[in-house]
C-alpha cells in the first residue's frame, strides 16, 4: 500500500486533507480486493474526520473497523472517545479524552492541532452565544483551568469582573461590504425620481 500522500499530508501538517486522502485510498484498495484492515491507520483516519467536524463519517468508519482492531489498538479507541464526546456535546469530556491518553509520536501533533482548533471553535461559540459568562463555565468550554481560561479570553479583549467572577464577551465586529448592482441603483433612482415628479 502506498501511504505516501498521507505521509506527506501528516508531515506538512495539512490535517484538513487527511480524511479525504484516507477515504480515497481505502476505496482504491478495497476495489482491488486487497485485505488492508491489519495495516490501516485507523486512528489517523478517524481523527481526520473528527478534525473536520465530520462526526457522521467518523461514526460510520468506527462501525466498519473490525472488533479485533478495536481491541488490539488502544489509540484507535482513544480517538473514538474524542468523537463520542463531540457527538454528545460533552465539551469538557473532549478535553479529558485528549489529555487522557498517551498519544504516539505519529499522531501527537495531529491531536494537538485538533485541540487548538477545537478551542478556537469553542471560543467562537462562546462569542456568538453569550454577552456575559462565568469564569467557571468559560474554563469548562475551553478545557482550561480558571486562571488560564481567564488569561486566554482577556487576550481576546474580554473583560473580567473579579467580584462576580463574570466575564464580559467582546464580540467581533463584522464588517460587511455591500455591493450595489449599478442596474439596481439606476432603477431605484428612476423610481424615486418618478415618485417626486
Amino acid at each position: 500500500m502506498d501511504f505516501s500522500k498521507l505521509t506527506d499530508a501528516m508531515a506538512s501538517r495539512s490535517y484538513h486533507k487527511v480524511a479525504d486522502i484516507c477515504d480515497q485510498l481505502m476505496l482504491q484498495i478495497a476495489s482491488q480486493g486487497v485485505a488492508f484492515q491489519d495495516e490501516w491507520p485507523y486512528a489517523v483516519h478517524l481523527l481526520g474526520h473528527i478534525y473536520l467536524n465530520d462526526l457522521n463519517s467518523a461514526r460510520f468508519l468506527w462501525k466498519s473497523i473490525p472488533v479485533s482492531i478495536k481491541e488490539s489498538r488502544p489509540e484507535v479507541t482513544a480517538v473514538w472517545k474524542i468523537g463520542q464526546q463531540l457527538w454528545t456535546r460533552n465539551y469538557a469530556g473532549v478535553y479529558d479524552s485528549i489529555r487522557g491518553f498517551n498519544w504516539s509520536a505519529e499522531i501527537q501533533d495531529f491531536v494537538a492541532s485538533f485541540a487548538g482548533k477545537y478551542t478556537r471553535r469553542m471560543l467562537e461559540l462562546l462569542m456568538s452565544a453569550y454577552s456575559t459568562i462565568s469564569i467557571q463555565d468559560t474554563a469548562l468550554f475551553l478545557g482550561m483551568n480558571e486562571n488560564d481560561a481567564t488569561n486566554y479570553v482577556l487576550q481576546q479583549g474580554w473583560t473580567v469582573d473579579a467580584a462576580s467572577q463574570m466575564l464580559t464577551v467582546k464580540k467581533h465586529t463584522v464588517v460587511t461590504e455591500q455591493k450595489i448592482d449599478p442596474s439596481k441603483l439606476q432603477r431605484l433612482t428612476e423610481y424615486v425620481f418618478h415618485l417626486e415628479h
